[in-house]
C-alpha cells in the first residue's frame, strides 16, 4: 500500500527538528534520504545485528550505493489469499498449491453457489500485486528485478503471460463478485468485509491481499483462524511467490542513543516483544515462529521467512510514484482498465509501456 512520505518528515528536517529514528515504507524513500543528505548508515553494532538476523536480500533493500541506512523493522506477507472457512467446507473445496488447483478450487466453490473472488478494483494498488505474484512466480526472480527496473519494457513476451494467467481469474465475469464493474467499483476494506459477511452466502468466498487483511476481517464478526483461514499464493511457475513490503528504520540524527535503539530494533527481542501482540510481521530470521500469538500469524511468518533471498520487494513501490504509486494513472490505472477488458492484453503492454517510459525516463 503506497504512503506518502515526506511532505510531514520533510518540514521537520528543514526545520531542524528532525526526529532521531523514521521508519521509511520504501526503498526509494530511503534512497531519497541518503540522497538528501539526511540519512545516517547504521553503525557498527547494529550494523553486526542485522548481518547476524536478517537474510541478504533483506539486507541488501536497506542498503544505498553499498553501505547499510536501513533496518526492516516490519514486513509485509504480500503472497496471501484468505478465504471463508464454511464456503469452502460447503464446496469441499481445498486449500490449493498452484494455480491450477487455484482455478479448480475456484470453480468447485462457484458450483456451490458463491462466487469464487472478491477483487477491489476500485483501489489500483492491489491490481498492481496480484500481477506481481503471478509474475514473479511465472517469470521468475531475475526477470521481475528486470521489470522492476524497467530493464526489460512492459511489452515483453513474460508481461504477456503473466497479464493472460490473470486474465484466466479477471476475465471470467461469474469469478468475480459483482462482475468486472462490480469489482471496478469496490474498493479495498469492502472487498473483505463481503467476503466474511453473510453466513455461509457472502458475496465472495476468497480475498487475495497481504497479512494486513487481518486488520479488515477484524470489523466483522469473523474469527481468524477458524471463520477466515489463509493459504499461500498459489505457485504459477515450479516455485510459489513470496512479494513483500515492509518498513525500514533509517537513523536521520545521529548520536549514541540512536544507534543505539537500532542494535535494538535489528535484535530478535525488539521483534519478539511486538511479534507476541499480534497484527506484525518481522522480516528478521531469529525471531521463533512460536512468538506470533496464533496459528494464522505463525503460518504467514513461516512462509516469509522460508523465502530465504527468494521473496521480492512490492515492484510498484520500487518504481517512481508516477508510474507505480499515483491514483488514477501509470500502473494502477493501466490494470483497472485491464481488468474492466482482460481480453486486450496487446492494448494492456501498450499502455503499460508508454506510461512505465515517461515515469522512468525512456532510456532506462
Amino acid at each position: 500500500m503506497k504512503r506518502a512520505v515526506w511532505p510531514c518528515l520533510g518540514s521537520k528536517i528543514a526545520g531542524g527538528q528532525p526526529p532521531d529514528i523514521a521508519l521509511l515504507p520504501q526503498p526509494g524513500a530511503i534512497k531519497q534520504a541518503v540522497d538528501k543528505g539526511w540519512a545516517k548508515p547504521v553503525g557498527p553494532d547494529a550494523l553486526k545485528e542485522v548481518q547476524k538476523n536478517y537474510s541478504q536480500g533483506w539486507q541488501d533493500i536497506g542498503k544505498v550505493n553499498g553501505k547499510q541506512y536501513g533496518v526492516y523493522y516490519k514486513a509485509a506477507n504480500k503472497s496471501l489469499i484468505w478465504y471463508n472457512a464454511k464456503v469452502f467446507e460447503n464446496a469441499g473445496a481445498k486449500e490449493p498449491t498452484t494455480w491450477k488447483d487455484l482455478l479448480t478450487t475456484a470453480q468447485a466453490v462457484y458450483d456451490s453457489g458463491v462466487t469464487p473472488f472478491s477483487v477491489p478494483g476500485a483501489d489500483g494498488w492491489p491490481l498492481t500485486d496480484w500481477f506481481e505474484n503471478v509474475y514473479l512466480s511465472q517469470a521468475g526472480p531475475e526477470k521481475y528485478d528486470q521489470l522492476a527496473q524497467h530493464k526489460i519494457k512492459w511489452t515483453d513476451p513474460s508481461v504477456k503471460q503473466a497479464l493472460q494467467t490473470l486474465a484466466q481469474i479477471w476475465g471470467k465475469k461469474d469469478y468475480l463478485a459483482g462482475g468486472q464493474d462490480g469489482a471496478l467499483q469496490t474498493e479495498f476494506p469492502n472487498s473483505v468485509t463481503q467476503t466474511f459477511t453473510g453466513g455461509d452466502q457472502p458475496k465472495a468466498a476468497m480475498i487475495y491481499e497481504g497479512d494486513f487483511v487481518q486488520v479488515n476481517i477484524g470489523e466483522t464478526k469473523a474469527k481468524v483462524g477458524t471463520d477466515a483461514k489463509v493459504f499461500p499464493f498459489p505457485a504459477v511457475g515450479s516455485t510459489a511467490p513470496v512479494v513483500s513490503g515492509g518498513d525500514a528504520a533509517v537513523v536521520l540524527k545521529d548520536s549514541k542513543a540512536a544507534q543505539a535503539l537500532m542494535t535494538f530494533l535489528a535484535s530478535p527481542d525488539a521483534a519478539t516483544i511486538q511479534a507476541k501482540l499480534g497484527g506484525y510481521l518481522s522480516p528478521n530470521k531469529n525471531v521463533a515462529i512460536s512468538a506470533y500469538p496464533n496459528s494464522v500469524q505463525q503460518k504467514i511468518a513461516k512462509s516469509l521467512i522460508a523465502s530465504g533471498d527468494d521473496f521480492r520487494f512490492d515492484m510498484s513501490d520500487q518504481a517512481p510514484q508516477a508510474f507505480g504509486g499515483t491514483p488514477g494513472k501509470g500502473e494502477w490505472k493501466d490494470l483497472q482498465d485491464f481488468l474492466k477488458n482482460p481480453g486486450d492484453v496487446a492494448g494492456a503492454q501498450a499502455a503499460l509501456e508508454k506510461d512505465a517510459a515517461a515515469a522512468y525516463g525512456s532510456g532506462s
